[in-house]
């Protein structure tokens, strides 16, 4: 018996946009400024937080020359303007996949990037009308692997989450989405791929998302949603 797809939910870095070196950047040189060190190994533990918590990991990191706040505002306004100053890093199969999908079923952008972010990304990419929703998971209580981001975006939707398809490129995304009652599609990025585990997870892994058409969503609708 088939489960229908109602909606599809995009993350956004990692599958629109590939600016996850931006936000190393960012946060490595507002520690710098600080009199302190942020590095890839740090950046690895706040991969999925919303900006309430990677501020506040930055914070205890840093200790108290800086606040959070301080840090979220600096770090925000430093992503923002390489939006607007530098080349988008476009992930092209992404936008198509938007842009395909846009008259099927309602779409929505479900991310833990600051919504000042969000609306920069969209605004640079052109796909904002595409969208019925978009939300930042500042505006929820957790950031990913919690679900609250994907479970708010369903009932602002107003369609069961088991109706939602997920699309992902890391593992803090796709236990969000299972955790939300989910399907979910894997899309790895070739520069920052996810755990291994990732991929037996979830529910299908495509290496591009112009893989992503009639035939594989009638396949996933056969899937029935976790839980």
């Amino acid at each position: 018996m088939t489960s229908p797809i109602l909606a599809v939910i995009f993350d956004l870095d990692g599958v629109l946009v590939d600016t996850e070196p931006w936000w190393f950047e960012a946060r490595a040189s507002v520690a710098a400024d600080g009199g302190g060190r942020w590095t890839a190994d740090d950046e690895a533990t706040v991969k999925g937080a919303n900006s309430g918590e990677w501020a506040a990991a930055m914070a205890s990191r840093l200790g108290p020359t800086i606040s959070a706040d301080a840090i979220e505002q600096a770090v925000v306004a430093a992503v923002v303007a390489r939006y607007r100053r530098d080349v988008l890093p476009v992930i092209d199969a992404g936008v198509r996949a938007v842009q395909r999908l846009a008259a099927d079923a309602p779409l929505a952008v479900a991310s833990s990037a600051h919504g000042a972010v969000i609306d920069a990304a969209l605004d640079a990419l052109g796909l904002r009308d595409r969208f019925a929703l978009v939300l930042s998971s500042d505006a929820v209580g957790k950031g990913k692997p919690a679900p609250d981001v994907y479970l708010e975006a369903a009932r602002r939707l107003s369609i069961p989450p088991a109706g939602c398809l997920v699309i992902e490129d890391s593992m803090a995304g796709v236990q969000a989405a299972l955790g939300a009652g989910m399907r979910v599609v894997l899309v790895p990025a070739a520069g920052h791929p996810p755990a291994p585990e990732a991929h037996a997870l979830a529910t299908l892994v495509l290496d591009s998302l112009d893989r992503l058409d009639a035939d594989v969503l009638a396949r996933l609708e056969a899937v029935p949603p976790p839980g």
